[in-house]
């Protein structure tokens, strides 16, 4: 299997983890903050920071206002364009997100407002995919949209527990649109997924917990739901080995 022939994209908590997915061989990553929320849109600075030090890895960011569902207010939704008109100034290569209905559908209205906006960056419909009421009727909708790609997990909270739903919808799309496994993906599993499925896109994050250089805090100020000691940074080494089990 050669290199050319997948696509391996890393979800970036920070300009740090941009570098080190690049470092790491990474072709793109995915921008986002509020990584426990499930992603939201990460600030004006770290994203024009990630463009100017990103030279080889290409930058997406996820346009999602808030954590929660995937039902957006019209108030949210001018939010959402406001952020797309940025990315677009600071020339970034893509930009993520995914819109509902009340019933689980694709908003195809919202989408398709959205859509215009953001041409000609690609465009990827993000894992609010995994709570539409009907994935296969969902992909057909995200491909007469026009999105480039679906970021999914199989309607599962694991890509490896969603491989079926996974592989009938690469089956699907029949080369009309990009699927792209996430959520869970490692090195250690990665191979397996392909093997199962056929997808050939994956999106992973491969973090390492890296120290603080703090030589002294206060104990008052602790929290016991915030851990000051270590930061989260996706690892170079891990992004290579996952890409190497599938690619030589």
């Amino acid at each position: 299997m050669k290199r050319e022939d997948f696509e391996f994209e890393v979800c970036a908590n920070g300009v740090e983890s941009c570098l080190t997915a690049q470092e790491g061989g990474a072709d793109r990553v995915e921008l986002c903050a509020g990584i426990p929320e499930g992603g939201t849109t990460p600030s004006y600075g770290e994203i024009k920071t990630a463009r100017k030090l990103l030279t080889t890895t290409r930058l997406h960011v996820i346009i999602r206002p808030r954590g929660g569902d995937f039902l957006y207010s019209p108030l949210e939704l001018e939010r959402m364009e406001e952020d797309i008109r940025i990315c677009k100034e600071l020339g970034v290569d893509g930009v993520v997100f995914g819109c509902l209905t009340e019933q689980g559908n694709v908003d195809m209205e919202q989408c398709r407002r959205l859509l215009a906006l953001a041409r000609p960056m690609s465009a990827t419909f993000h894992r609010a995919f995994d709570h539409t009421s009907d994935p296969m009727a969902a992909m057909e909708q995200i491909i007469t949209l026009g999105f480039d790609r679906i970021l999914s997990s199989g309607q599962c909270p694991k890509a490896a527990d969603g491989i079926p739903t996974l592989a009938a919808m690469e089956q699907a799309a029949r080369r009309r649109i990009t699927i792209m496994a996430g959520s869970g993906v490692c090195e250690d599993n990665i191979r397996q997924l392909y093997e199962a499925t056929g997808i050939r896109a994956y999106h992973f994050s491969l973090r390492e917990r890296v120290a603080s250089r703090m030589a002294a805090s206060s104990p008052l100020a602790s929290d016991n739901d915030l851990d000051v000691s270590h930061t989260p940074v996706t690892s170079a080494e891990r992004v290579r080995h996952a890409i190497a089990q599938l690619a030589d």
